[in-house]
C-alpha cells in the first residue's frame, strides 16, 4: 500500500518561551491546516527526553487534547536524536498495514530551560554507561571520531570549517533557522575550542522547536519509497572502525533496496550534521561518495544548492538548530517540502524526483534513512 506525506508543519527553532506541548501543537496545527483539518485516526509523538529536559511526560493525550483529536489512537516513540525519524517510520508501517487511514506525526524538544552543562549530561545518557563513567560526552566522542577520520585520510581540519560555512549559508534562506546569519571560514576557525579538533561552530547548539507531518494512504510527490534503519554497538570501543557509521551504511542499503533504487537516483539529501564531521561521514555512508572523499565535496561546492548533489538546503542541524527529538522528523519534512514545491526560498534550482533524509540516534548507534519521491515506484 502506498503512503505519502500530504502536509508538513515546522516551527521556528531557537530559544522559545513556549512549553514542549505548545511547540508540538504549533507544528501539528500547521500540518493539520494543510489538509483542511481532515480526520486523523493516529497520533505519533516523539521526543528524546521530555521528562528530563522539559519536565513533562504523557504527551500523546496532552497533544491530542490541544489539537482536538477526539478518541484517536496514539503512541510515543523515542530513539535519542533520531526519535523524529523513528516516529515517522512507525507511523508509515501502521498506515501501510491498513490499520489507520491518516496519521499525524509530531516531534520536538524543549532544551533551553536548563543550563548547557545539564543538557550535555542528559544527552550523554544515550551513550554507553561505561564510557560516560570515564567522562565521555557527545562532543568528546564526536571529536574522537573527527580526529580519527582526519588522520586516516590525511585531511586538514579546515575541511570541517567548509561544512559549517555551507550550513550557515543555507540557513540564511530558512525563515525557521536558529542561525540565519552566514559565517566565513575564519570565523569558524577562530571560534572557541570545545573538544579539538571541534570548535564551537563545528557543533550544534541547544535549541527548542518542533516539526510535524501528515501521512495518508495513496501516492503523491512525496510518497514513501524506501525506509531503512539499523543499530550498532553503543560502546564505541566495540566498533570495528570509527571513520564510518555502520548503522547508516546498513540503513541506507535497506532503504535503497526497499525503494528498488540506487543512490544515483537520489537528487538531494538532508543529512544529520550535529557535528560538522558527521556531514562528511554521512555523505560517504549513504554511498554518494567513497571513503575519504566527502570532505572535498563540501570544499568544492558539490553539495551546494546548485551543486552536483545538494546537501541540507534547509541549513541542516548546524544552521537550522537541533531540538534533538525534532531533528529526525524535520529532515523528512524538509525533503517533502522540496518535492512538493513548498520549500520557498530554500527551493533547489533543479527538477527533483527523489530525496533522502538520514538521521543519527546516539553516537551512531541507531540510524535511519528515509527516501521520498514521486510515487511511481512500487511499494516495498
Amino acid at each position: 500500500m502506498k503512503v505519502s506525506v500530504t502536509s508538513t508543519g515546522v516551527g521556528r527553532f531557537g530559544k522559545r518561551p513556549e512549553t514542549l506541548v505548545e511547540l508540538l501543537c504549533e507544528a501539528g496545527r500547521e500540518a493539520l491546516d494543510g489538509i483542511g483539518r481532515k480526520t486523523v485516526d493516529l497520533l505519533v509523538v516523539a521526543h528524546m527526553a521530555g521528562g528530563s529536559l522539559a519536565g513533562t511526560e504523557n504527551l500523546v493525550p496532552k497533544v491530542a487534547d490541544r489539537l482536538g483529536l477526539d478518541s484517536g489512537a496514539g503512541f510515543r516513540v523515542e530513539s535519542a536524536s533520531a526519535s523524529g525519524a523513528a516516529a515517522f517510520h512507525a507511523a508509515v508501517a501502521l498506515v501501510r498495514a491498513g490499520q489507520y487511514e491518516r496519521a499525524l506525526v509530531v516531534a520536538g524538544e524543549k532544551m533551553t530551560a536548563l543550563p548547557n552543562a545539564e543538557v550535555t549530561k542528559i544527552l550523554a545518557e544515550s551513550l554507553a554507561p561505561s564510557e560516560v563513567a570515564h567522562g565521555a560526552t557527545m562532543p568528546a566522542l564526536a571529536a574522537l571520531v573527527a580526529g580519527r577520520y582526519l588522520d586516516r585520510y590525511h585531511i586538514d581540519e579546515s575541511a570541517l570549517d567548509s561544512v559549517t560555512v555551507a550550513a550557515r549559508q543555507a540557513a540564511s534562506r530558512n525563515p525557521n533557522a536558529q542561525f540565519p546569519t552566514p559565517v566565513d571560514a575564519a570565523t569558524v576557525r577562530t571560534s572557541r575550542p570545545i573538544a579539538l579538533p571541534l570548535r564551537l561552530l563545528h557543533c550544534s547548539a541547544v535549541s527548542d522547536g518542533a516539526a510535524a507531518v501528515v501521512l495518508e494512504r495513496g501516492s503523491g510527490p512525496a510518497s514513501v519509497l524506501g525506509l531503512g534503519q539499523a543499530t550498532d554497538h553503543v560502546d564505541l570501543v566495540e566498533r570495528p572502525e570509527l571513520t564510518s557509521f555502520r548503522a547508516t551504511r546498513v540503513a541506507a542499503q535497506r532503504a535503497y533496496e526497499a525503494a528498488r533504487q540506487t543512490r544515483k537516483e537520489v537528487d538531494f539529501a538532508e543529512l544529520h550534521d550535529a557535528f560538522a564531521p558527521f556531514a562528511i561521514l554521512d555523505l560517504e555512508d549513504i554511498g554518494m561518495v567513497g571513503p575519504g572523499e566527502g570532505a572535498e565535496w563540501f570544499r568544492s561546492g558539490a553539495t551546494a544548492p546548485d551543486g552536483r548533489f545538494p546537501v541540507n538546503p534547509s541549513g541542516g542541524i548546524l544552521g537550522r538548530g537541533h531540538p534533538v527529538g525534532a531533528s529526525g522528523l524535520v529532515q523528512i519534512a524538509e525533503v517533502a517540502r522540496q518535492l512538493r514545491g513548498e520549500a520557498g526560498a530554500m527551493a533547489l534550482p533543479k527538477r527533483l524526483r527523489r530525496g533522502l533524509a538520514q538521521s543519527i540516534g546516539g553516537l551512531g548507534s541507531h540510524n535511519f534513512v528515509t527516501i521520498l519521491g514521486h510515487g511511481e515506484a512500487s511499494d516495498p
